[in-house]
């Protein structure tokens, strides 16, 4: 297990702390897509990005060891797990929002259209507003998938 206080870091730099913790180009996808209710093993791997099972494995794991997420068994199928976010996972949200935002806004190509669907919510709101919003109904979609136990 890992414990956050004998990490090495490799600078004082807040942002390297995080890179050092999860710099990877994997961990906030994950992150991303429990966000949008992707939730288990099997549909992590239907992503558009790919993920090869070892990675993924890994990932998990890790994720878990820095309490960023946890899961809950399928009640008829021991062997599915529901990952959800826990509440330190659920502080990355705004990080990714406003990458999403950055990338939307400075990459010049063509996005998923999920991603434009996504991006219209910023046009009448403000950032704080739509994730303070999205936050919330995490929030009600871990209950329910917590309540289902």
């Amino acid at each position: 297990i890992i414990n956050m206080k004998n990490i090495l870091y490799r600078s004082g730099c807040p942002v390297a702390n995080v890179l050092d913790l999860m710099g990877d180009k994997w961990s906030l996808l994950v992150i991303r897509d429990i966000f949008m209710e992707k939730n288990t093993y099997t549909v992590f791997l239907e992503g558009p990005e790919k993920i090869s099972t070892n990675i993924l494995s890994h990932r998990l794991k890790l994720l878990q060891e820095l309490d960023l997420i946890g899961f809950r068994r399928d009640a008829k199928d021991k062997k599915i797990k529901y990952y959800f976010l826990t509440n330190r996972g659920i502080d990355l949200y705004p990080i990714i929002v406003e990458m999403g935002l950055w990338s939307m806004k400075h990459l010049n190509k063509s996005f998923a259209d999920i991603s434009y669907d996504w991006y219209e919510q910023f046009n009448t709101r403000t950032s704080a507003q739509v994730i303070e919003e999205n936050r919330d109904n995490y929030l009600t979609i871990r209950e329910n998938l917590l309540a289902k136990e």
